[in-house]
């Protein structure tokens, strides 16, 4: 009874949503650019209280939440109020020979209704970055934040009636079975940020009614180091990397294949950068963040979700190979920043992604060894490359496929806001930032305008058709732009 009770709320919603839609509500530029305004205010007006909703659910640092979650809303914001006017222009297109004198554009417009369903490791800004590009291309959108961050989602809950219209951004809070529900509704467009298990039932959802989705996943994201690095500057970048946020990122490095003797060495300049950012006691270290913290969840659920979690990453160490870290402390959710060395690719913590404080190291032999042993495994959504040799940047550059690419850092390139940031094959589908994600919560729409004249060159295609050959084959003389000598 209770769940018929939701699904019906749940469809007065997507209801009002969808005749929202139908009538045009956000379809002008002025309506999109106001909703996008309130957006930012909302963001700005309600930091402190976000801060620390974050800092319950993670325990992440206020300055690593301000770098990777506020700060790219409000670059996001602002990239879309300041160009949302030239995206939303009708691209024209060269028309061929015979529509010279005819219009061809590419308008986008909204699918319609949007349901956007957010992870728990950037709790606020995989919920609602890709609401704002959604509502930029003039949807209504539907936010699910994830329950594991309930303090998270409840400032969501709160603040967005107080500053969007109803119609255009909606918050649904709850757990699995208010998943669940919503997923037996018909909606336009989905968007998932979070894991293949999950993926998979949100694509079966969404077959029922051949509903598009974006599928922002993840996967275990190689870097690729050898000895001609300045080792000081990779350790760095390789620590921030791998130890903001507890390792809880889909696009940190999963694991280092070191192609070169260079092992040891970059053991020695990572411990030196994690020593310099969290101190020799990183427990102690307001710069470093905890498995989603158990002790602020009030549910059973919950708190056995996020005990698996802590215990799912523990259960990835082999103590024989750990060469730094491996301090816990099971009721604080912590683990310490780990090394391991000279893994191999049987090993258990090479099985699934680990999404923890922990770095595997894989000695390989050659730069063939290590490009094989990538591909042989599935598409990540990232690949990374340390290195000062040119000619191994270009090789991994062009023998991987991966979601995106980045040389001598990690992570980075998803901050700019011209680049596409999205997965490939079981590490998603689909992207976004920036136009990007204007386009993709777009349907691009093909659009021919003909005037009424010329009437005889439109002659070839109308019946009988007995002498209309050699007509036929002066077009396609004209319309083919290159032939193919045999």
């Amino acid at each position: 009874m209770a769940e018929a009770k939701m699904e019906g709320e749940y469809k007065q919603i997507v209801d009002r949503l969808r005749a929202s839609y139908k009538s045009g509500k956000f379809r002008s530029l002025d309506t999109r650019l106001h909703q996008l305004k309130q957006f930012l205010c909302m963001i700005e007006e309600n930091e402190d209280a976000l801060f620390a909703a974050i800092k319950k659910d993670i325990n992440k640092p206020k300055v690593e939440a301000n770098f990777l979650e506020i700060l790219l809303m409000k670059v996001e914001l602002g990239n879309a109020i300041k160009n949302l006017s030239t995206w939303m222009t009708p691209e024209r297109v060269t028309p061929d020979l015979i529509n010279k004198l005819n219009t061809c554009e590419i308008i986008s417009e909204p699918y319609g209704v949007v349901l956007v369903i957010g992870a728990w490791n950037y709790p606020l800004s995989l919920a609602l970055q890709p609401a704002i590009a959604a509502i930029a291309a003039g949807n209504s959108v539907i936010i699910k934040p994830s329950e594991l961050s309930e303090n998270t989602a409840s400032v969501i809950e709160e603040i967005v009636p107080k500053y969007m219209d109803k119609d255009c951004m909606t918050v649904v809070s709850g757990g699995v079975p208010e998943t669940t529900a919503l997923l037996r509704q018909r909606f336009d467009y989905i968007f998932y940020t979070g894991g293949t298990f999950v993926a998979k039932i949100i694509m079966k959802a969404a077959a029922e009614y051949l509903t598009p989705v974006t599928l922002e996943l993840g996967g275990k994201c190689p870097a690729f180091v050898d000895s001609t690095c300045n080792f000081q500057v990779i350790g760095q970048r390789i620590a921030w990397a791998k130890y903001c946020n507890a390792g809880q990122t889909c696009l940190t490095i999963d694991y280092i294949v070191c192609i070169d003797d260079c092992q040891d060495q970059l053991i020695e300049s990572i411990k030196t950068a994690v020593i310099k950012f969290y101190g020799e006691d990183q427990k102690n270290s307001e710069s470093y963040g905890r498995i989603v913290n158990k002790r602020h969840f009030e549910t059973a659920v919950a708190f056995v979700q996020v005990f698996i979690l802590y215990k799912r990453v523990c259960n990835l160490i082999d103590f024989d190979k750990v060469v730094y870290g491996n301090i816990k402390d099971e009721e604080d959710l912590y683990i310490s920043p780990t090394i391991l060395k000279d893994v191999s690719p049987e090993d258990k913590i090479m099985q699934e992604e680990i999404f923890g404080p922990l770095l595997p190291i894989l000695p390989m032999e050659s730069l063939d060894d290590a490009i094989d042993f990538v591909n042989g495994r599935e598409k990540p959504l990232a690949v990374y490359v340390f290195s000062n040799d040119q000619k191994i940047i270009n090789r991994v550059k062009n023998e991987t496929s991966s979601g995106g690419m980045c040389i001598n850092d990690a992570m980075m390139h998803a901050a700019v806001p011209s680049l596409p940031f999205g997965g490939v094959g079981y590490s998603g589908m689909g992207s976004y930032h920036g136009k990007f994600g204007f386009d993709t919560f777009s349907h691009k729409k093909s659009y021919l305008c003909k005037n009424q004249r010329m009437e005889s060159v439109n002659a070839v295609r109308y019946p009988p058709y007995d002498e209309n050959w050699k007509v036929l084959q002066w077009l396609e003389w004209m319309l083919i732009p290159m032939k193919v000598s045999k």
